[in-house]
């Protein structure tokens, strides 16, 4: 077994003692990495990957061991040197790289044109514009949520975020050579929540944001190196003559200085200026690393060829050529329990656990000395052993705090329960062939949803799914990104040739994944997501396929129209029951598609595609009746295409297009046999209009015909002294005599024409009787002209019709003639007065 060394093995004190930093060895790496020096290299927080290209302004000797390139290439390692990642670069001249907060490497070249690789070697393209283009870049600086870049004209461009959003241009920096050095404080790390640019120009230092310029009117400058510190609070600024010089980002406090140029054994240039956490200082030569504390107090580590280091929220990453450390100061708890000579509570509570295990007595007066802060030395325990990288430590300091819970009445077992997930979870990602070197404080940090998307990003897709399993997390996003890997890395089976293989690969990959996603059960996988990368990789009849699975409707459509499945598309619509949705679907296809395609489309679809075909009806006839008609027309639909003629008949004003409109209805009716009287019907109507056209141009406009129906027509014509004209349209249109006399005799009515109305009367005999005479001219007000036609009617009537024109002596009177002396005594007992009753009594008895 080997030898497992003490926590304290690898503290160095600072400050008289009284502070720690310590050297974790993260991994060994001989050998994996080419020489740092010679390379350009740009490094990923939270325990990322490291991004190396080489620097043509360095000379490099050619051997047998030493490939030749002659393209721009940039190679990803993992912290553990096990290689990620190598892809050639064929755009313009590369200014700079970085990597964003979800590990993904950003290529910005001079055009401003910029690219976001995952660790597959898949990308993403964006640019910062044609004025970008056309000034040229000439540097940048990239942070976890963007980058600031430079133009030739040495104005500032920011882009927020990586959606591909248009770049802002801050303040006018008013440069007029290039700065010496600069850095920049991104958003998150601002009050202002802009960011904010740092540039070293001549003794000064000017700070930038997209509001304005301001001079800080400094005179230690000009400076080689700007580093902000992780928090955004301080700066590291080193000068040319050598001089570390600390102070707060507003410049108000000074809060270190520090020589470099007596540190013994630095040799050339110092390299980089980085923050250990938010506390110390790294300076790097070629292979020498010197941390500087607050106080001025340095530590040196001796490393074997260059070295490049990354600033971490909690300490700072040093890569070499053999080891990959993470150094970083002492945690409190972890000083506390294993500081030489500690008295703490949790000291104590640690050696008492230890002799326990010894089966000591003496374990029993140490917790009894700390029962009052027992709880708080459990606590302490659980932390230190979050913070340990070994986990020989981590159990013997989780053994310490279980033993000690066990004297406490209550304890919450949250943060013990939850400390101990967390360190199988980090101790699985930090394993050489993973290589995620995380601490327990970055985790907590970035979350583990986020560690989760990046294993899925690597390809690591079980322990992603272990890892989600056992914190309960859903496995979701990572059987997404397993099946789009599985789409990506099949091919078509040897079995078979051409589209037989292709079709035999469809079906086994789309098995697997349907299967592996029932197996696991009650996910939210939509796969209409996956079926969407089987298109954009060229696999369009696995993405049908995956879509059959997809139970939204509305996940579906979308894609089958990217893809031009237009029928399947407009099948899976229907099937969903959304009309929003067939609309959708149906105004896109009615808008990409010619419309001959359009409707064949709709009438080829059979049964299944009714509905759609009555929704783009009822569509169309309220918004776009001229599709309506191309609609009928193309599926010779006569009936309802004359339908359609006459509804906008009836809306339109003009006298021609109506007419037009009626006779097109004609036409439509008359190619359909089962329609001969509708035929007729809009030929009547089409003549009827003509004819009403005719009767407007003879009276001169004055009086309006157009559009009336026939009974209208033929009474205007009466109305308006063109008695000929009626008994024309009565001829032509074959109107009855019954109607024709209801509508003159209410025409004369109408004019007071009595006379008229009298020898109408008398024209021959009534076809519709002359009751209706005396009913109408009562009901209009003309009793006196009624009673002329009440003889004309039949006897037994006339006496009720005289009492309906007021006439009471006169119906008496008709009683008396026709000896009908029931009806007498009748009218006698509704008489209006008693004088009206004496006069019929008086003919009443008259009669005896």
């Amino acid at each position: 077994m080997a030898i497992i060394d003490h926590p304290t093995t690898s503290w160095q004190a600072m400050q008289e003692g009284n502070v720690f930093y310590r050297r974790q060895q993260c991994y060994s790496i001989p050998g994996k990495l080419p020489d740092l020096g010679d390379y350009i290299i740009a490094g990923c927080r939270y325990g990322g990957p490291i991004a190396l290209m080489r620097d043509h302004t360095k000379l490099l000797a050619l051997g047998r061991s030493t490939p030749a390139v002659t393209k721009a290439q940039i190679q990803v390692y993992s912290p553990a040197g096990e290689g990620l990642l190598l892809f050639s670069w064929d755009q313009a001249k590369i200014i700079r790289f970085g990597w964003t907060i979800d590990e993904k490497l950003a290529v910005l070249n001079e055009e401003g044109v910029y690219r976001l690789y995952d660790l597959q070697g898949d990308y993403v393209q964006h640019s910062l514009g044609p004025e970008a283009a056309e000034l040229g870049i000439i540097d940048a600086r990239i942070h976890d949520n963007g980058l600031v870049a430079m133009t030739s004209s040495l104005t500032l461009l920011e882009v927020k975020g990586w959606e591909g959003g248009r770049p802002l241009t801050l303040a006018n920096p008013g440069l007029s050579e290039l700065p010496h050095s600069w850095a920049v404080i991104p958003p998150d790390l601002n009050i202002s929540r802009h960011v904010e640019v740092l540039l070293s120009v001549e003794t000064t230092i000017h700070t930038v944001d997209n509001l304005e310029s301001v001079d800080q009117r400094l005179s230690r400058g000009p400076f080689t190196h700007v580093s902000p510190s992780p928090n955004g609070k301080s700066l590291a600024l080193l000068t040319f003559n050598g001089t570390l010089w600390v102070v707060s980002t507003d410049f108000q406090r000074s809060m270190a200085e520090f020589d470099t140029t007596t540190v013994p054994g630095a040799e050339g240039p110092v390299r980089q200026v980085e923050w250990c956490g938010n506390d110390a200082i790294l300076v790097t030569w070629s292979s020498l690393v010197v941390l500087v504390g607050p106080f001025g107090d340095t530590l040196q580590y001796f490393y074997i060829g260059s070295t490049f280091v990354i600033t971490e929220m909690d300490g700072v990453r040093v890569i070499g050529q053999e080891v990959c450390d993470l150094i970083q100061k002492v945690p409190a708890s972890t000083l506390s329990i294993f500081r030489p000579g500690s008295t703490s509570p949790s000291a104590i509570l640690f050696d008492a656990w230890e002799s326990f295990t010894k089966k000591s007595p003496k374990a029993d007066e140490s917790i009894r000395s700390i029962r009052p802060e027992l709880a708080k030395a459990v606590d302490e325990c659980i932390d230190a052993a979050g913070q340990e990288w070994e986990p020989y430590w981590q159990r013997r300091l989780l053994n310490a705090a279980t033993f000690g819970r066990g004297f406490l009445d209550f304890h919450n077992p949250t943060n013990f329960v939850h400390t101990g997930q967390t360190l199988k979870v980090l101790n699985a990602v930090r394993f050489y062939e993973v290589g995620i070197p995380l601490t327990y404080i970055q985790y907590n940090y970035a979350s583990p949803s986020h560690l989760i998307s990046r294993l899925t990003s690597r390809n690591m897709h079980l322990l992603a799914l272990r890892i989600s399993g056992f914190l309960n997390l859903k496995p979701d996003a990572v059987l997404k990104h397993w099946a789009c890997a599985k789409i990506i890395k099949s091919r078509p089976t040897t079995t078979g040739t051409g589209k037989e293989a292709e079709l035999s690969a469809d079906d086994e990959v789309c098995r697997v994944i349907v299967e592996k996603f029932k197996e696991l059960g009650s996910i939210d996988v939509s796969y209409a997501d996956i079926a969407k990368k089987a298109w954009e990789v060229g696999r369009v009849g696995l993405a049908t396929k995956l879509l059959d699975h997809e139970p939204k409707g509305s996940d579906q459509v979308p894609l089958l129209l990217a893809m031009k499945e237009d029928k399947l598309a407009l099948v899976k619509a229907v099937d969903s029951g959304d009309t929003d949705l067939v609309y959708h679907v149906l105004l896109h296809l009615h808008k990409r598609l010619p419309l001959g395609s359009f409707f064949r489309l709709l009438e080829d679809g059979g049964q299944a595609l009714v509905p759609a075909t009555k929704l783009l009806e009822v569509y169309a006839r309220e918004q776009n009746r001229e599709m309506l008609r191309d609609f009928y027309y193309s599926d010779d639909r006569r009936v309802e295409s004359a339908v359609l003629s006459l509804e906008e008949a009836a809306q339109m004003m003009d006298e021609t297009s109506k007419l037009t409109a009626v006779k097109t209805a004609h036409k439509f009716f008359s190619e359909d046999k089962d329609r001969s009287f509708e035929a007729k019907t809009t030929d009547d109507y089409a003549r009827l209009l003509a004819f009403q056209q005719q009767l407007e141009s003879e009276t001169q406009g004055k009086v309006k015909f157009f559009g009336l129906s026939l009974n209208e027509t033929i009474r205007q014509c009466l109305l308006n002294g063109l008695a000929k004209r009626a008994d024309k349209i009565k001829s032509d249109f074959k109107v009855s005599d019954k109607r024709f006399w209801y509508i003159k005799m209410y025409a004369l009515t109408e004019i007071r024409d009595f006379e008229g109305l009298e020898t109408f009367s008398r024209s021959k005999r009534s076809p519709i009787g002359y009751e209706a005479f005396v009913h109408h001219l009562v009901e209009k007000g003309h009793q006196k002209e009624a009673i002329a036609y009440v003889v004309k009617c039949d006897p037994p009537r006339r006496a009720d019709l005289y009492v309906e024109c007021g006439e009471w002596r006169l119906a008496g009177k008709e009683c008396k003639d026709r000896g009908d002396k029931s009806k007498l005594e009748e009218l006698r007992k509704k008489a209006p007065n008693s004088l009206i009753e004496r006069e019929l009594g008086q003919i009443a008895s008259s009669m005896k």
